[in-house]
């Protein structure tokens, strides 16, 4: 059963209609649905096929407004770069304390960085992180020596991005609470960092269908030409 405010947001987004970036960043803040401060969603429809490596899309971008959440790192590595990795502010620091606690189940975290010496203990979390989206990867710089940078990144608003099955990429960009111009820069900084991200082998359109929605808000279909520097 739709909420009032759910009925009266879907009267005010024309659904007939693709609207440009600039248009929809002012538009899903008038049509939030929530008391809370909600995620600003993108949902990027893909011209590739996932199943093939090269067309498999994944990577980072660091947002310049951030994401308006503060994330929780945990850092995987040797002791000689703890002490490194606590100063960056990572929430938690260790190895095999905690290595035995994801066996356990737990994934209280939003991202994991690991050194390269410590992938092969880690590569058995695999069937754990993978399906979070938190396993340690060089291709989103989240293994790496320089674990102080890493971290840095992150919480000054780095994420990562990869295609699903459905060749859609899913990103959180901001909060309903950041200003228009904060959600569309947010916006046009990942789309550019997809663009550069096309494979030769990919035919046909690639940006295929653009949109974005606020958790429990209607989505806002997005002209891909206005994106598209």
């Amino acid at each position: 059963m739709a909420t009032k405010k759910r009925k009266v947001a879907d009267t005010k987004v024309d659904k007939n209609k693709s609207y440009s970036l600039k248009e929809a960043s002012a538009l899903v803040k008038d049509i939030n649905c929530t008391k809370f401060d909600s995620s600003v969603d993108l949902h990027i429809r893909l011209g590739v096929d996932p199943k093939k490596a090269d067309q498999a899309i994944r990577g980072s971008v660091t947002l310049p407004h951030g994401t308006g959440k503060t994330k929780k790192v945990l850092v995987l590595c040797t002791p000689d770069k703890e002490a490194a990795a606590k100063e960056a502010g990572a929430d938690f620091v260790g190895l095999d304390d905690f290595i035995a606690q994801i066996e356990g189940g737990w994934t209280d975290v939003d991202v994991i960085i690991a050194t390269p010496a410590t992938m092969p203990k880690i590569g058995k979390l695999g069937k754990i992180l993978g399906p979070r989206n938190l396993m340690p990867n060089p291709k989103t710089g989240t293994v790496t020596n320089d674990v102080a940078a890493a971290v840095n990144e992150v919480k000054g608003g780095k994420i990562t991005f990869k295609v699903d099955k459905a060749g859609i990429i899913h990103a959180s960009i901001g909060r309903i609470s950041f200003a228009p111009e904060k959600i569309e820069q947010n916006s046009q900084e990942l789309i550019n960092a997809i663009i550069k991200l096309k494979p030769a082998t990919a035919k046909g359109t690639y940006l295929k269908g653009l949109s974005m929605a606020a958790t429990m808000s209607p989505g806002i279909v997005i002209d891909t030409k206005s994106v598209q520097n």
